[in-house]
């Protein structure tokens, strides 16, 4: 069977530009701490990664403190501090929430407190794009950096979150981007490393894959590959909207991801749909990756005043650079052939 992958925003696929600097790392046999030529070489691998990833993140001046991924990242930047942030972030920064601030219909939240706030740039789940404040404490920048134009210096916040295999590098790496002079308080205490921000020997592998992920995920941006993702998202869109009657489309109007549809089909419970379309063929997801396996309605679409049917029963696809027409229109064609067989059954 011929695989679709749909899944883009959970995971992407590893780039090509990734992989090979991946595996020119592993011939750095060195510990990046250690003073002698081979732990220099370790080190000069980690130090071009994050200028790389400083130049294609808009973060030139700023400290790049890398992590296991976003996850830690978030425990980073939040941890003990009780910030405010939307009742939609997602897990990993919800965590650390002391406050959840109420959001609107289209997702949007209004910030009266930026300097102890937290507050995602996109969201995993709709694609929505927030409206950010200048002087947020910290900035979730997990999905939008490598989809949309995004420059750390010009968002004005003290912090910002990155992942790496959100953008085509390995899973297991991320980063804390902070502005210079922002007090960090170390979680995980030892040697030093990361500028004493995060001890621990660096991942050297994955770090390399890390930057060389996020200079072609830059050069993607600029080159106005996501535009054309983007017309392929809107053919999509459209050809469920004349089609599917009974479907919500979560977003639509509003300022999105250019890769990402979410959509729900009230009482088709997402998951049921996720394991049709997997037999199919299509890999896609319902709701945030990080919270899949739990048969539960969405808390991102409950919070932004959907009932708990339809939060239940929404789903996400997500689009990448390999996707082409012909994968969507045969995504449509193969959910809009399910969607009618589920509502023959349930009149």
């Amino acid at each position: 069977m011929t695989r679709t992958y749909l899944d883009y925003n959970a995971t992407m696929p590893l780039r090509p530009g990734a992989r090979a600097a991946m595996v020119s790392a592993m011939d750095a046999i060195g510990n990046p701490s250690s003073v002698h030529a081979e732990g220099r070489a370790a080190k000069a691998l980690i130090e071009r990664a994050r200028a790389q990833v400083a130049t294609a993140f808009g973060a030139e001046g700023a400290d790049i403190v890398f992590t296991s991924g976003a996850t830690e990242a978030a425990g980073l930047a939040c941890g003990g501090r009780g910030l405010l942030g939307a009742a939609i972030e997602h897990d990993a920064v919800a965590a650390w929430i002391k406050d959840a601030l109420p959001v609107g219909s289209t997702g949007q939240v209004d910030v009266t407190d930026p300097a102890s706030s937290v507050l995602q740039l996109a969201n995993s789940e709709t694609g929505v794009l927030q409206v950010l404040p200048n002087g947020l404490a910290v900035v979730d920048a997990t999905q939008a950096f490598g989809k949309v134009p995004v420059a750390f210096n010009d968002l004005g916040a003290q912090m910002a979150l990155i992942s790496a295999h959100k953008l085509g590098g390995p899973k297991g790496v991320g980063a804390l981007v902070i502005r210079r002079g922002t007090a960090v308080a170390a979680q995980i205490r030892g040697g030093g490393q990361e500028m004493g921000r995060r001890s621990g020997t660096e991942n050297v592998i994955g770090i390399a894959g890390f930057g060389a992920a996020a200079e072609a995920a830059a050069h993607d941006v600029a080159e106005g590959v996501w535009e054309r993702i983007e017309e392929f998202r809107n053919i999509l869109e459209n050809a469920l909207v004349a089609a599917a009657k009974n479907t919500t489309f979560v977003g639509k109007g509003a300022t999105r991801l250019p890769n990402t549809l979410c959509f729900s089909s009230p009482g088709w419970k997402g998951e049921t749909q996720v394991m049709q379309m997997d037999l199919g063929g299509f890999a896609i997801s319902a709701g945030s990756a990080c919270s899949s396996g739990k048969a539960k309605a969405s808390r991102v679409l409950g919070a932004m005043g959907h009932d708990e049917i339809t939060a239940a029963s929404a789903i996400r696809v997500s689009l990448g650079p390999e996707t082409t027409e012909t994968d969507v229109l045969r995504f449509a064609d193969a959910w809009l052939a399910k969607e009618q067989k589920f509502r023959a059954r349930a009149a």
